[in-house]
């Protein structure tokens, strides 16, 4: 039986355990990314670990989320990276060089090559043939620390695509699609690998979109096969050394397989508040719109940008509506402002913003009270716009900038005026590496600079047997980390204090969450389906671990966050009967008793107290996660074995 491409990369890097399905496997990780969100907390754990130098093949540290300098907090948060990278021996790309999933998709992406990145959006990286993972900072440390990534091994689903794009209908079409059907959970312990005769008109960029935007399915990751179009991508960035083929063999084997016909896909649009809230723009209507921002690491590329000039070119943004436009990379905003592009997109009256996330997490360009707002980007969770009475849309680049032009939500087909995207391809990029910062060849030299904002990472203490305490908070299905640990412009620059960020956990849907854990010095969480979905900060389970929160039970996890609380000690656990999460209330006080026995056993007893009842929960464990639960999460697992 032949191999899928997945499992040709996996055994490539296996370092421990085997690739059967549904067991826990280690490999070797290649390649790091963090970006500044992130990468104060996963650098300041690396330094913990006591390491002169990363081991990987390269680490690079990016500046792209927290731009905004009303105060010293982000850039003393920019220093300090860049001055441990120097140390470290990682790469810097410098604030306004790019986003990270861009630049790396441009200038550090390899066709076969693992990479961990503290970001969920990593597997953009797949559109190349990479096996890219997001996963919280301190797994992203470890990696750099030369140790092995551990992961639930996959199933894989091929998606197979026939057929050829209709105009005006994007790849940003084809993952709606996906989406549509198998929901926010339906990729948690998948991979997505893409295959058929669809690919060959797919370029890299599009193939991007695809991939970044599959975390929104919970998959582990996706990935396309490194092909004839990939290697154009790497002659035009003047990279062909570092392209390989790499493809799925004819009789690989999957666990699943998913059809699309690309000539059947119309313009389609994910309403508000979820990514896979699917409809056809022509069903949704022409709605009256406030704000169209294109850009983020889904949909900001050379090529999205030239389609969106293509489309403003001659006209005007309408009167009711603010344009705000983000390259993705410097490279980008550089092409097209020599082009002439650039003057088109601001001949129209859209605002051009610098080459980072920017309103994807909120920093900056929140929309107004009660307004309708079309994004490009990859998420659509209420409040993460930072309005949280907005109403917002996730659009491909085609849908926005007709929309942008017209003042509502329009499908792109139905515009009055013609639109030619030929001849927007490049056969090379400029390529200007001068942002990107080699590490020092004398680390010795290099002094670490740390701002008074930045402060020591919380650490829990070794589990305890019986654990006893209140429901601090009960939250619904899809409860996302922007849910659990806000991401807007007042708030990043903390992500380096913990202290003063835990006062904003559940800040969003309960003011009084962090006050109600400190005066109950900490007790339970209770969630519902797929709880902690999105990003891969793992500030979601380190706040709640500072207020004191000793264990979280849901009906189910999402994969990076579980990861997270687990690295730090912070019990997760599942319902054994789903009802029983109907008879529990906020404020009843639990008692779990042997819990030794109970987490090698896979299954606990949890009185409520309050209720006078009992219920039974699963804690899915394997030896390395019940090991670092016991020590008190991972770090004080690692100094335990190294005294």
């Amino acid at each position: 039986m032949g191999k899928n491409i997945v499992e040709k990369i996996l055994l490539e890097h296996l370092v421990e355990g085997e690739l059967k399905k549904g067991t826990t496997a280690g490999i070797r990780i290649d390649r790091t990314l963090t970006q500044d969100s992130t990468g104060t907390m996963a650098y300041l754990q690396l330094e913990a670990m006591g390491i002169d130098k990363v081991k990987t093949k390269k680490s690079v540290a990016f500046i792209d989320h927290n731009m905004l300098q009303q105060g010293f907090e982000n850039a003393d948060d920019h220093k300090f990276i860049q001055t441990i990278a120097n140390k470290y021996g990682i790469y810097f790309s410098k604030p306004g060089n790019g986003i990270c999933h861009q630049v790396n998709l441009e200038r550090f992406s390899v066709p076969g090559d693992t990479l961990l990145g503290s970001d969920s959006h990593t597997p953009t990286a797949g559109g190349v043939g990479m096996l890219a993972i997001g996963a919280g900072g301190l797994d992203v440390a470890l990696a750099m620390a030369g140790e092995a990534y551990y992961i639930k091994v996959p199933q894989v689903i091929k998606v197979e695509l026939s057929g050829r794009l209709n105009h005006m209908v994007s790849s940003k079409d084809i993952i709606l699609e996906v989406l549509r059907r198998q929901t926010v959970k339906g990729g948690v312990g998948k991979v997505y690998e893409y295959a058929g005769e669809g690919l060959k008109n797919l370029s890299v960029p599009q193939r991007a979109t695809i991939t970044n935007m599959g975390a929104e399915l919970g998959a582990t990751t996706s990935i396309f096969p490194s092909d004839e179009k990939t290697k154009e991508f790497f002659v035009a960035q003047d990279r062909l050394e570092d392209w390989k083929e790499l493809l799925a063999d004819e009789d690989a084997n999957y666990d699943e397989v998913i059809k699309i016909d690309l000539d059947k896909l119309e313009p389609m649009v994910a309403a508000p508040h979820s990514p896979d809230n699917i409809r056809r723009c022509r069903d949704e209507g022409k709605i009256k719109i406030d704000q169209v921002a294109i850009g983020s690491c889904t949909n900001s590329s050379y090529e999205d940008l030239m389609k969106v000039s293509k489309i403003l070119k001659g006209r005007k943004v309408a009167d009711n509506v603010s344009l705000v436009i983000a390259p993705g990379s410097r490279q980008v905003m550089e092409m097209i402002a020599r082009n002439g592009a650039l003057g088109d997109i601001i001949s129209s009256g859209a605002r051009i913003l610098e080459n980072s996330c920017g309103p994807c997490i909120g920093m900056g360009q929140s929309p107004g009270t009660d307004a309708v707002s079309i994004r490009t980007f990859n998420r659509n969770f209420y409040g993460r716009s930072g309005t949280n009475s907005a109403q917002v849309y996730l659009s491909s680049p085609e849908v926005a900038a007709v929309s942008a032009v017209y003042g509502c939500l329009m499908d792109p087909r139905d515009a009055e005026f013609e639109v030619d995207f030929d001849g927007i391809a490049v056969d090379n990029f400029l390529i200007d590496d001068s942002m990107i910062i080699a590490p020092s060849k004398d680390p010795e030299s290099v002094e670490i600079v740390r701002g008074p904002n930045i402060k020591p990472f919380p650490l829990n203490t070794a589990l305890e047997n019986n654990l006893d305490g209140k429901v601090i908070i009960k939250v619904e299905d899809n409860i996302t980390t922007d849910h659990i640990m806000p991401s807007n412009a007042k708030l990043l620059p903390y992500r380096s204090n913990i202290p003063y960020l835990s006062k904003f956990c559940f800040s969003t849907i309960d003011e009084g969450f962090a006050e109600r854990s400190l005066s109950n010095k900490g007790g339970f969480i209770v969630g519902g389906d797929n709880y902690g979905q999105g990003s891969s900060r793992e500030h979601a389970a380190l706040a709640p671990l500072y207020l004191g929160i000793k264990g979280v039970i849901a009906k189910s996890f999402a994969r990076i966050h579980k990861a997270n609380l687990i690295n730090s000690g912070i019990l997760p656990m599942e319902f054994e009967d789903l009802a029983d999460y109907d008879s529990i209330d906020q404020m009843d006080e639990l008692f779990v008793e042997d819990i030794f026995d109970g987490i090698k056993s896979g299954r606990l007893k949890i009185k409520n107290k309050t209720k006078n009842n009992e219920f039974f929960v699963k804690a899915m464990l394997n030896q390395k996660e019940i090991d670092m639960l016991m020590a008190g999460g991972k770090l004080n697992s690692i100094k335990m074995k190294k005294n």
